[in-house]
């Protein structure tokens, strides 16, 4: 139908727009999810065309960073699926503690749930102090928010049950103060952290890493961009080191799948070759 090849037409348009304009590479991001979410944009921003949405934000940068948040959904919880955490706590853990020191880059960290998740872990098995984790997203609201650790009290409880399943070794009140309908996450959680902006389409390898954690972020992108995020993992994890998935990606059928062993297939952790 035009009216369907037109908005086909305008979307690419946009996302070029948005690359050329802010450096912002959504190109080879699926189709189908970053169309839902444009739509999606369009509603909140009261705009008839995709056309109108685009120039609108390449003539406001407050109007991109709001169009941000839909094309990145930020949304994510402590401990999530924590069997997986389990999994890394038996069967990571005691092999991370073969090393003098460790590096953990957390890719995608969005609003910073799963750097606390990691955080406590580490610092229940003796580990945290000697560990820097870098927590990489491309949305600067979620870098920030993820910065500060104040998480709605509401979603403590979910939190609790989740932690109590991934082998929670303590009272998960002890890493927070609660505040009117706030939990602030204990400050030292993040004194080896550093939030920095970091995109999986555009920038290159910065460290060397013992465990890098990406979670629920490839299934968003295409294969293409997924070979070039694999890529990366594999450049910047040590000899032997780990990497996580979400529990609905995979390494398998990528260009990557030879260089890397599964550790715990289940839970997607996998151990470089």
């Amino acid at each position: 139908m035009p009216h369907e090849r037109n908005a086909e037409i305008e979307l690419r348009l946009l996302i070029e727009a948005i690359y050329l304009k802010y450096s912002y590479d959504f190109r080879d991001y699926s189709g189908a999810s970053i169309k839902r979410r444009v739509n999606h944009a369009l509603l909140q921003f009261d705009c008839k065309t995709i056309s109108a949405l685009q120039e609108r934000v390449l003539h406001d940068s407050s109007a991109f960073l709001q169009l941000l948040q839909f094309l990145t959904i930020p949304v994510s919880e402590m401990f999530r699926d924590p069997t997986h955490f389990l999994a890394i706590r038996q069967e990571v853990v005691p092999l991370l503690k073969t090393y003098p020191s460790i590096k953990i880059w957390i890719a995608g960290c969005s609003t910073g749930e799963e750097v606390y998740s990691m955080a406590i872990l580490l610092r229940e098995e003796g580990l945290l102090e000697r560990t820097i984790i870098y927590a990489t997203d491309i949305n600067p609201r979620s870098l920030e928010k993820a910065k500060q650790g104040i998480f709605a009290l509401g979603n403590i409880r979910a939190y609790t049950e989740n932690y109590q399943k991934a082998g929670g070794q303590r009272a998960f009140s002890d890493y927070y103060t609660a505040a009117y309908d706030f939990a602030i996450f204990d400050k030292t959680l993040r004194e080896n952290v550093t939030f920095a902006d970091h995109s999986l389409a555009t920038d290159s390898v910065f460290s060397e890493t013992q465990l890098i954690s990406c979670r629920n972020v490839l299934i968003y992108f295409n294969k293409k961009l997924q070979d070039r995020a694999f890529g990366l993992f594999h450049d910047s994890l040590c000899h032997r080191g780990f990497l996580v998935l979400g529990s609905k990606e995979t390494l398998d059928f990528s260009a990557y799948s030879n260089d890397f062993e599964a550790l715990v297939k289940q839970e997607r952790i996998y151990r470089k070759s």
